[in-house]
């Protein structure tokens, strides 16, 4: 048995001390954050708050769940994401089928259109346009139906179904199935992997995006929660969720007390992060045989 020299085992120390300090620097302020959430306002505001909570309390997530406004922006979120999801894998996954497909007349010319779009676009306030012309404006599709195709996915799906063996297509041919059935009953179920981690790419993205929402919508019933929090962090609605608490009884008026903006916005920050974070484990296991589709070439 080889053993290692102590410069090898000096220098693996190293990296695992870097990756270490590098961990706890990207987890510690969600930490934080969660533990400030769960603390009294009154006495996060001494300072001094780090790893465990000095004086826990509920309070903060009952006036959270109790503002309209966050809830019907949590479940705009949710219904954006899902349906967002869904229909962008779907579009993408059937438009990178037809691109995979050598016999398709123009592919190159096509392939070449697409590529463009991924470094060049209209401009904001031409898309403002288009969007108010389409009919999008203040509406809930105006989340959903610009966002249907993406290039790049669509890449990484072509490479996918081209590194599949032609012989299950042609023997379902030679079954009396069609494209559209080639495709639903053979294609995409073998496609697990990419669809999965693709998934978890585009429902992460519907789930933090704010901008789209923040100029084409303005009625509040359609801003999902991450345009709320945006509007909690650069204004005083923190401020006004404390002034809407019912404190008609005295444990409410005792809560409202104990209550700051910053121990609220934790709080909000923490009900529109732990959704989308509780995702990642159900999908970990496709990450690697998902994004190195087509890195190796036989």
């Amino acid at each position: 048995m080889i053993r290692d020299s102590i410069g090898d085992r000096i220098f693996t120390s190293l990296i695992y001390v870097f990756l270490a300090v590098l961990a706890f620097s990207t987890f510690y302020p969600f930490w934080n954050s969660l533990v400030i959430s769960f603390n009294e306002g009154i006495d996060t505001s001494k300072g001094g708050i780090t790893f465990w909570p000095r004086v826990f309390t509920l309070d903060n997530y009952k006036i959270v769940f109790e503002d309209p406004r966050l809830m019907n922006g949590f479940v705009i979120a949710a219904l954006r994401t899902v349906i967002g999801t869904v229909t962008a894998i779907l579009a993408t996954s059937i438009f990178a089928y037809g691109m995979s497909k050598k016999e398709l007349m123009g592919r190159k010319y096509y392939m070449i259109m697409c590529i463009i779009t991924m470094y060049f676009a209209g401009g904001l306030i031409p898309t403002y346009m288009l969007i108010r012309g389409l009919g999008l404006f203040n509406s809930f599709w105006v989340f959903i139906i610009p966002g249907l195709i993406s290039v790049w996915n669509m890449i990484i799906f072509r490479t996918f179904f081209q590194g599949l063996p032609q012989g299950l297509e042609e023997s379902a041919k030679m079954d009396g199935c069609g494209n559209w059935g080639t495709f639903f009953r053979i294609v995409l179920p073998l496609s697990g992997p990419v669809v999965a981690t693709l998934s978890l790419f585009t429902a992460v993205a519907h789930w933090n995006e704010w901008f789209v929402a923040s100029i084409y919508i303005t009625n509040e019933k359609l801003l999902p929660i991450q345009t709320v929090l945006r509007q909690i962090l650069f204004s005083n609605i923190a401020s006004e969720q404390l002034s809407n608490v019912d404190i008609s009884s005295i444990a409410h008026l005792n809560a409202a007390k104990k209550i700051t903006s910053k121990s609220l916005t934790m709080a909000t920050i923490m009900v529109a992060t732990i959704p989308i974070v509780c995702v990642y484990p159900f999908l970990q296991k496709y990450f690697v045989k998902g994004v190195l589709v087509g890195s190796l070439k036989e």
